[in-house]
């Protein structure tokens, strides 16, 4: 106790705990190509600093990295590699569409570009531009922050589902209903 009678200490449950570290610690996994690589590259910078959302460490191993960040044309020869890279990611994982061509192929209907990369796995937050600006990485990184929060995420409504509990989510909309 402090000199004024208060407690010092505050109470939480241990899920809100965790999910209050998971958001503040991602470490992203970038695959950038063209030129939404480059805008991805300026938003790591000094200028825009996703370090403030904890996101500065940026790993290049799929076993090291929770956030995927898939940003630019997808071909469709390097789709197998990124659903492998994909897997080979621990729970809880999330992935970030980065652009038009990594959200719906952009301008290149073509044979060889994947049209979509949920096509191959489930995307949590898209940020639309060809190609977003920075402002819109750091606006999607805040929104991906709040999804990681309440638990509804891709990845966390999975591992909810496997374990037998309803996802945060859906015990909110049933309490607010009842």
């Amino acid at each position: 106790m402090s000199k004024d009678g208060s407690a010092g200490f505050f109470t939480t449950r241990l899920e809100d705990l965790v999910s209050w570290g998971r958001k503040n610690s991602m470490w992203p996994l970038p695959y950038g190509t063209s030129c939404c690589g480059i805008e991805m590259m300026a938003t790591l910078c000094s200028d825009y600093d996703m370090a403030r959302f904890g996101a500065e460490a940026v790993r290049f191993s799929p076993r090291q990295a929770d956030l995927l960040i898939v940003a630019g044309i997808i071909n469709l020869k390097m789709a197998p590699v990124l659903r492998t890279v994909y897997d080979q990611m621990s729970d809880p994982k999330w992935v970030m569409s980065f652009g038009a061509c990594a959200s719906s192929g952009g301008i290149f209907n073509v044979y060889s570009v994947l049209q979509g990369i949920d096509t191959m796995i489930p995307v949590d937050v898209y940020i639309p531009g060809c190609p977003p600006a920075p402002e819109g990485v750091i606006h999607g990184l805040m929104r991906l922050q709040e999804k990681i929060a309440q638990g509804d995420t891709h990845s966390q409504r999975r591992i909810a589902a496997s374990r037998g509990i309803q996802p945060a989510s859906v015990q909110s909309t049933a309490a607010g209903s009842a």
